[in-house]
């Protein structure tokens, strides 16, 4: 399942185990949407809408919220005030539209459920019954609650998400942190450790952090651009790892 030398798997969430990427890109559009609309309307530029899968891929994929925020706003060439961790949703600010798009994502996950990637499941699963030691890795705040109502929390010993970030100050993908930080409390050294993503910034991530191997996940025909950022291989699912075994 692993290569010679791999003594713990780290996974990230949204995309690999659960179907969540779909909801998280259509509450960022919605959200962002709505924003540069109102934006349209006030200064008389042209509406220039958020573009799926272009805009989710390049600037909020696999990113801390507030990274994302930014990266699409700098994109667009858009500087909004920080704010801080308690501001509403109705203000225009980089947190402001972080709770924003959070809320979008809540209520869905809380109407629909979350549906899970049964084969990359049964494989997380058949690394525990090989006794190698799992993470989760994920930069959403939401981590816990998507892996509950997902029934999967208990396949993990350790979860470093975009909460355990702000309070320790790890910076988001594509910097290493979040990973390092998953694989110092399974005791692995990175070398000896694996991470499995579908995003270019957490392959870029896994790569930059010098991970043993790094599994990029392949749901939307990126496979060229998970391999240009750092993937060793890709697959189009963890089953497929499987298979090969």
């Amino acid at each position: 399942m692993v290569p010679a030398g791999i003594e713990a798997c780290l996974f990230d969430l949204d995309g690999v185990l659960t179907d969540t990427a779909a909801v998280h890109a259509a509450a960022w559009k919605e959200m962002f949407d709505a924003f540069l609309l109102e934006r349209s309307r006030r200064s008389g530029e042209p509406f220039r809408p958020f573009e799926l899968p272009g805009d989710y891929v390049a600037h909020v994929d696999g990113k801390l919220r507030h990274d994302g925020v930014r990266g699409f706003l700098a994109s667009r060439g858009i500087t909004l005030p920080e704010g801080s961790t308690d501001d509403p949703a109705h203000l225009d600010t980089v947190h402001g539209l972080g709770t924003r798009k959070n809320e979008l994502v809540l209520e869905i996950i809380r109407s629909r459920g979350v549906t899970v990637f049964g084969g990359s499941v049964r494989y997380v699963e058949a690394v525990r019954a090989a006794d190698i030691p799992r993470a989760i890795v994920s930069a959403s705040r939401n981590c816990r609650e998507v892996l509950r109502a997902a029934g999967i929390e208990e396949l993990f010993e350790v979860r470093v998400d975009g909460i355990t970030a702000a309070a320790r100050g790890l910076a988001g993908k594509p910097a290493p942190d979040m990973f390092v930080e998953a694989a110092g409390e399974l005791g692995v050294p990175v070398e000896r450790a694996a991470v499995f993503e579908d995003a270019e910034a957490g392959v870029a991530a896994g790569r930059a952090g010098g991970f043993g191997w790094v599994v990029g996940v392949d749901r939307t025909g990126h496979a060229a651009a998970l391999l240009e950022h750092g993937a060793d291989i890709v697959v189009e699912d963890l089953s497929k790892l499987l298979e090969v075994s």
